[in-house]
């Protein structure tokens, strides 16, 4: 429970990235921009920080991910599932670099 406390505010940040933006969404080419460019470049951010802040914890891109699988079926469609893989990636590498940006 002590590692999610400090996880919260970075998770709170990619929640409402996931659930808030696309209702923005008005045709395909906001959604590929938001699905592809936008949501990315937050998550990823947010992980870099969050490994600089707390080093690498191994949970956060696993909750990224089942933070994001919910918003599929609300805002998407099954063709969406890969971007949980993406985002989870994007979280694990941003989470790895701030984690060794922040040992030297």
């Amino acid at each position: 429970m002590i590692k999610i406390k400090k996880l919260l505010p970075y998770l709170v940040v990619n929640l409402l990235t996931f659930y808030i933006l696309p209702i923005i969404i008005r045709d395909t080419g906001t959604g590929m921009l938001i699905l592809i460019i936008i949501i990315p470049l937050i998550t990823f951010m947010t992980s870099l920080l969050c490994g600089l802040k707390n080093s690498f914890e191994w949970l956060y891109p696993l909750l990224v991910m089942v933070i994001f699988l919910p918003s599929i079926f609300i805002y998407y469609n099954e063709s969406a599932l890969i971007y949980t893989l993406i985002y989870g990636g994007l979280s694990f590498l941003g989470s790895f670099i701030g984690s060794r940006f922040k040992t030297i």
